[in-house]
C-alpha cells in the first residue's frame, strides 16, 4: 500500500537502490500533532509553506487524555481535549497540511536538508524542521509499575478512570496535573488518595482548594510509595511514612488503581546528537523565538517547555516556530 499521496510540491518519490528507504523531499516538515504542532501546521500552511506532519504515537498528543478544558480562551463553555485537537487538525487540514500517520525514528541535521527517518523506513529531507513532539509520563521507576501496568497501574486518569468506579484509587505527585486526577476520579470513585512526598503541594491555590473541599479526597503528605501489592491486580500499596525520620513508618492502603502524576519527559532523545538540551532532556531554544542551535530546525510546545505547559502557550511557541521558519526560509540564498 502506498504510504504516501501525492502532493504538487513533492519531488517524486525514488527507491534507494542499497537500502531500501523510501525518499521524500519537503519544504516544511512538522514532528507531532499537539497545540503546538496543529498551530505551527495552520501558521505554516498559510505561508504557503505546504507543511507535512507526522503525528506521532499519539495523535492529538497529550490534551487526547483530558476531559475538560476550561482555560483555552474562545471556549467559554469549556471543551474537551479530543474535541479541541480535532478541531485544529481540521484547521490545520483547511489551509493544506498533509497530516500522516507516523513516528521520527531517526534524525540527521549535519547536512541540508535535514533528514528524519519515519518508521524506520522512510526518510523526509526537509528545508526546515518543526519539533513538536511534546513529553511523556514519569513513572516512579518501581518494578510494580511494570508488572501491574494494564492491571492497576495508570498515567492517564481521564483514559482508565472510569474502570475504577466506585473503588479506591491513589494518585502520585502534588502538582496541578495530580490535582486534575484526583478531581476527575473523585467524580468516580469511592476514594481517592494523594501521595504526596513533600509536607506541601505545589498547585495552584485554586486546585489546592478543590482537592482539599472534596470529600473524598484524602491528601496524605510526607508519604513516599514503597511498592505495590496484589494477586496479578492492584490490591494495595505500601507506603513509607515521614521516611528518614525517627517517626519514619510504613503504611499500607486498600486501593484497586494506582496513578502517576509526577511530571513527564521530554521525546528529545533522537535529537540528542544535534541540538543543545538542558539536563532533563527539554530542548534549549534561542531567547525570544523557537529557533535551536541547528538552523533550520525550531522546536515548540512541551519538549522545550518545562515551565508552563498549558495549551495556550503550546499553542503561542507552534505560530513562533512557523514564523520562523517561514523568515529561515525566506532568508535564505538557495
Amino acid at each position: 500500500m502506498e504510504l504516501f499521496k501525492p502532493m504538487d510540491n513533492l519531488e517524486e518519490n525514488k527507491d534507494t537502490q542499497k537500502t531500501g528507504e523510501k525518499i521524500e523531499k519537503v519544504k516544511c516538515l512538522i514532528l507531532g500533532s499537539g497545540p503546538a504542532g496543529y498551530t505551527a501546521a495552520i501558521y505554516a500552511a498559510r505561508a504557503n509553506l505546504r507543511p507535512v506532519m507526522y503525528e506521532g504515537l499519539q495523535p492529538g498528543g497529550q490534551l487526547t487524555t483530558t476531559t475538560e478544558v476550561e482555560n483555552f480562551p474562545g471556549y467559554p463553555s469549556g471543551i474537551t481535549g479530543p474535541e479541541m485537537m480535532q478541531d485544529l487538525k481540521k484547521q490545520a487540514e483547511r489551509f493544506g497540511t498533509d497530516v500522516r500517520f507516523g513516528l521520527a525514528t531517526a534524525a540527521n541535521f549535519s547536512t541540508l536538508p535535514h533528514k528524519v527517518t519515519i518508521d524506520n523506513k522512510t526518510v523526509i529531507e526537509a528545508d526546515t524542521v518543526i519539533i513538536a513532539t511534546g513529553a511523556t509520563a514519569r513513572y516512579l521507576g518501581l518494578d510494580a509499575e511494570q508488572k501491574y501496568a494494564g492491571s492497576g497501574v495508570s498515567a492517564c486518569a481521564t483514559c482508565d478512570g472510569f474502570f475504577y468506579k466506585g473503588k479506591d484509587v491513589a494518585v502520585v505527585g502534588g502538582g496541578d496535573s495530580a490535582c486534575e486526577e484526583a478531581l476527575y476520579l473523585s467524580n468516580l470513585c469511592n476514594k481517592v488518595y494523594i501521595i504526596i512526598r513533600k509536607t506541601f503541594m505545589r498547585a495552584s491555590k485554586i486546585m489546592l482548594e478543590r482537592v482539599t473541599n472534596k470529600g473524598n479526597i484524602e491528601i496524605l503528605y510526607e508519604h513516599n510509595t514503597k511498592d505495590l501489592f496484589g494477586d496479578g491486580v492492584v490490591e494495595g500499596a505500601v507506603l513509607i511514612k515521614k521516611k528518614g525520620t525517627p517517626e519514619e513508618e510504613e503504611v499500607r492502603i486498600k486501593i484497586d488503581g494506582f496513578f502517576l502524576a509526577i511530571g513527564h519527559v521530554p521525546n528529545s532523545e533522537i535529537f540528542k546528537d544535534y541540538l543543545e538540551r538542558d539536563e532533563t532532556g527539554y530542548v534549549k531554544t534561542l531567547p525570544d523565538t523557537a529557533k535551536t542551535n541547528v538552523p533550520g530546525v525550531f522546536a515548540c510546545g512541551d519538549i522545550q517547555d518545562s515551565r508552563y505547559r498549558q495549551a495556550v502557550t503550546a499553542a503561542g511557541s507552534g505560530c513562533r516556530a512557523a514564523l520562523d521558519a517561514e523568515r529561515y526560509l525566506s532568508e535564505k540564498v538557495v
